[in-house]
Order: C-alpha cells, then structure tokens, then sequence
C-alpha cells in the first residue's frame, strides 16, 4: 500500500504543477498585445479565473484592438489582499507537509505530548483516502482564497469600470460606449491643450 500511497501523491504532485500553469493562463503576470503608441486598456482579472473569463477578455480584446487599433491591452492578475494570499501560501506548504507525516506514519501529536485524536487513527488506517482529503480541501481553501472575482479595467490608469463594484462584466455595448467617450474626452483635453499653447 506504500507504493500506492506515493504513486497518488507523484499524481497529486504533477497535477498541482500543471494547475498552477493553468490557474496562471494569463501568462505568469502579464499577457500583453504591444501596441507601440496610444492609450493604455489595462484587464486586471482574478487569479485562478474561471474560463469564462477568459473568452470575455479575449473577446473584448478583439473587438477593441479592431475598434481601436491605437489602444495598447494589457491583462494581468488582480491579487487578492496579502493576508489571503499568505494563508494560501502557508495551505500549500502545511498541506505537502501533512500528507509527508501520514504516509511515512509519523505521529505529530506525539512531539507535542498529546495523543492522536481519532481522525489521525482513521487516516493512518487509510492512507490513500487521508492523502486525497487532505490534498482536496486545501486546494478549495487555497483557491477560495486567491479567488477575488475581480475584473477591473483601467485606461491610462483612470479606472473605467469595477466588476469589485458593480458587480458584474460590462456588456460589450457598455465598454465600448465607455471607451469612445473617454476617447472623445481625451481628444477634446487635448485640443483645449493645443488651443492654449
């Protein structure tokens, strides 16, 4: 049963990694459509999003990049507050550790001088089960706290819509209707500034 119990954790392990790259699908920290000049339309969207997402950025990047062919688009994670991303952080380390104590059959209670409650017992007699448990909760706990539900967005860093706020995505209709009169606004800024000088 040993074998079994680390063939499920170099399972658990691999697919940890690969959701991390997943959970990540904005690219690392930013993905970007590099436009050399013009405003910038910055999507901060949560970590660990779902994929629907992802298609509303990716769909709003289209349309706006052919709308708007001067904009630059920038999308990145919305981070949660520090607080939740430390408890996710400690998850993932406790977690690995924890499953390491019930598989090599370490008592940990026992440094502490106390005895084993019984949920310890039932997860030395089943291993297998006990690692899976320990293994799913704290992925569920770790993403609830990375899970924001932001999508904000930004143009030339004044912000023009708050999903945190309104509490849902703009339509298509919305954001480009927000867009052309911030472009206006900026058009006629700037002729005021040309008229002066």
């Amino acid at each position: 049963t040993l074998t079994s119990v680390l063939l499920l954790v170099a399972a658990l392990l691999s697919e940890m990694g690969s959701r991390s790259v997943a959970a990540g699908a904005l690219p690392a920290k930013k993905l970007r459509m590099a436009y050399t000049t013009g405003p910038l339309l910055k999507f901060q969207i949560c970590k660990g999003y779902s994929p629907c997402y992802r298609r509303v950025f990716e769909e709003y990047m289209r349309v706006i990049s052919q709308r708007y062919p001067d904009i630059r688009i920038e999308g990145e994670n919305y981070l949660p507050q520090p607080i939740y991303r430390h408890i996710a952080s400690f998850l993932s380390v406790f977690k690995l550790v924890l499953i390491g104590l019930i598989i090599v059959g370490k008592d940990p209670f026992t440094f502490f001088g106390m005895q084993a409650p019984s949920i310890w017992q039932w997860g030395q007699e089943n291993k297998v089960y006990a690692c899976m448990m320990v293994f799913f909760l704290s992925n569920m706990i770790e993403n609830q706290c990375m899970s924001t539900g932001a999508f904000e967005i930004t143009l030339n860093d004044v912000p023009v819509w708050s999903k945190l706020e309104s509490g849902h995505l703009p339509s298509m209709q919305q954001l480009v209707q927000i867009l052309d009169n911030e472009m206006k606004l900026n058009v006629h800024m700037e002729s005021m500034h040309h008229h002066r000088s």
